[in-house]
C-alpha cells in the first residue's frame, strides 16, 4: 500500500529532472582557457582604466564628440533600415530555396563577414568611384557617392547586412514550414501567411539580427575610411574620430577614450539584448 501511495505521489508531483553532472574535463585545459579569457578581458579592462571619470561626461558631450556620435547613430539607423528592406526578403529567399541554391546564396552573404573591411571599401570604391561602372553612370546624372555621407551608409550596409540575413535565415529554418502549409491549406494568401505566421514565428531571429546589424554599422571603420574618407561632420564617425585622435589630430585623447568606452558599453548592451530575445533565454 505504501508503494502505491509513494507511486501516486511521484505521479502527482510529476517527473523530476535530475541535474546533469558537470563535465569532467582535463584540469590542464584550464590554463589555456584562462589565458584566452585574459587576452579578451585585460585589454578592455585597460581601456576602462584609462577613462577620466571626472571628465567623461564632458568628453562625450564635447562638440567634436557629439558630431561624430550623431553622425554614427544617424547613418547606422539609416543603414539598418536599408538592411531590413533588403535583408528580410533575402533571408526568406535563402530559407525557402532548395538546399544547393541556399548553400550558394548563404556563402555569398557570408563573404563580407570574412573579408577584411578595407577590401570591402576598395570594392565599393571600384564599383561606385569615378572610374567604376556604377560611378560613371551616376556621374552622368550629376551624382557622386564616394567621400559623402551616403558612402558611409553604403559601407555600413555592406558590412552589416550579413548579420541580419544570417540571423533571420537561421530562425526561419528552425521554425520550419508546417504552420505555413497548414495556413495555405486553409486558404490564407501569401502575404497573410508572411505577416501573420512566418515573421512572427521568426521574430527572435529578426530582432537579434536587427540589433547586431545596428551595432556592426555603428562600429564600422575600415570600409568607411577607404570609401567615405574622414571629413569632420560629413564622414567622420565615432571609430574614425577615435582613430584620428590617436594619430595626433582631430579629437584629443580624452574624448577618444570616452567614445571608445561608449562603443564598449554599446557592444555589451547589444549582447544582452540579443540574449534576451533568444528562445528559452529566461530559463
Amino acid at each position: 500500500m505504501s508503494d502505491v501511495r509513494s507511486g501516486t505521489a511521484r505521479t502527482e508531483a510529476g517527473p523530476r529532472r535530475r541535474a546533469s553532472p558537470p563535465a569532467q574535463l582535463p584540469r590542464v585545459l584550464a590554463v589555456p582557457a584562462l589565458v584566452g579569457l585574459a587576452m579578451l578581458v585585460l585589454p578592455l579592462a585597460a581601456l576602462v582604466g584609462r577613462v577620466e571619470w571626472t571628465t567623461v561626461w564632458a568628453d562625450v558631450t564635447s562638440p567634436a564628440s557629439l558630431e561624430a556620435l550623431w553622425l554614427s547613430v544617424r547613418t547606422a539607423l539609416i543603414a539598418t533600415a536599408i538592411c531590413l528592406v533588403l535583408g528580410v526578403p533575402l533571408a526568406l529567399l535563402i530559407a525557402r530555396s532548395a538546399r544547393a541554391v541556399a548553400a550558394v546564396l548563404r556563402a555569398l552573404v557570408t563573404i563580407p563577414l570574412v573579408l577584411p573591411p578595407m577590401v570591402g571599401g576598395v570594392a565599393l570604391l571600384f564599383l561606385l568611384g569615378p572610374t567604376g561602372p556604377g560611378g560613371s553612370l551616376l556621374a552622368d546624372v550629376g551624382i557622386q557617392i564616394p567621400f559623402t555621407t551616403t558612402a558611409v551608409v553604403l559601407a555600413q550596409v555592406f558590412v552589416a547586412l550579413p548579420f541580419l540575413v544570417l540571423a533571420l535565415e537561421g530562425s526561419l529554418r528552425s521554425v520550419g514550414t508546417d504552420f505555413e502549409l497548414a495556413a495555405a491549406g486553409l486558404g490564407a494568401g501569401r502575404w497573410r501567411i508572411l505577416t501573420r505566421i512566418t515573421l512572427p514565428l521568426a521574430a527572435p531571429g529578426l530582432v537579434a539580427g536587427t540589433v547586431l546589424c545596428f551595432a556592426r554599422a555603428v562600429g564600422e571603420f575600415g570600409a568607411t575610411a577607404l570609401f567615405a574618407g574622414n571629413a569632420p561632420g560629413v564622414t567622420r564617425t565615432m571609430p574614425l574620430a577615435i582613430y584620428t585622435a590617436f594619430n595626433g589630430s582631430g579629437l584629443s585623447q580624452g574624448p577618444a577614450v570616452a567614445l571608445s568606452l561608449l562603443l564598449l558599453v554599446t557592444a555589451v548592451l547589444v549582447l544582452l539584448l540579443v540574449r534576451a530575445w533568444r528562445p528559452g533565454a529566461m530559463r
